[in-house]
C-alpha cells in the first residue's frame, strides 16, 4: 500500500478568481425618497377595527363569516380570500368591524371558536387594508 499524498492549499497557492464588474454603467440614484411602505396611506397601520381570521374551512362563505361575527358587533366589510383557480377559500379572511370596541369584543369572544367544524383564530390585522391582487397569470402568456 502506498501512503496517500495530502494536498494542502494555502492562500498563496490558489489564485483567487478575478473580480467581475458589470460592463453597464448606470447613473447613481438619488436617495431623496424612501421606498418604505409605511409612508404610503394605503399601507398605514391598522386603526384597530380590521381583523385577520385564520383556520377557515374551504367551504366557508362571506355570508357565513358575517353571520358568525355579527353576534359580537356590526360588520362593515367581510372578505374571504379565495383561490383564483378553484374559487375555494384559502383558509383566511379579513373583516372590518364598525368600531374598535366591536373588533376587541370579537377577538375576546370569537378567537379559538369553532366555525363549520374548524377552530378559527381571530387577531388584529397588521395592515389597514389588504394588498391589491397581483396579475399572476400575465407572465404565463408570453
Amino acid at each position: 500500500m502506498s501512503p496517500l499524498k495530502e494536498v494542502r492549499y494555502t492562500s498563496r497557492s490558489i489564485t483567487p478568481p478575478p473580480k467581475r464588474r458589470s460592463s453597464s454603467i448606470s447613473p447613481p440614484r438619488a436617495r431623496a425618497r424612501s421606498r418604505s411602505r409605511s409612508q404610503d396611506p394605503g399601507y398605514a397601520s391598522n386603526p384597530g377595527n380590521n381583523l385577520y381570521i385564520t383556520g377557515l374551512s374551504t367551504r366557508v362563505t362571506t355570508s357565513d363569516l358575517e353571520e358568525h361575527f355579527s353576534k359580537e358587533g356590526k360588520v362593515r366589510e367581510c372578505e374571504v380570500v379565495l383561490d383564483p383557480r378553484s374559487r375555494e377559500s384559502r383558509g383566511f379572511a379579513f373583516i372590518t368591524m364598525e368600531s374598535v370596541e366591536d373588533a376587541d369584543r370579537c377577538i375576546k369572544h370569537l378567537n379559538r371558536s369553532v366555525l363549520e367544524g374548524r377552530l378559527i383564530t381571530v387577531e388584529k390585522a397588521k395592515r389597514k387594508c389588504g394588498r391589491t391582487p397581483t396579475p399572476g397569470l400575465l407572465w404565463l402568456k408570453r
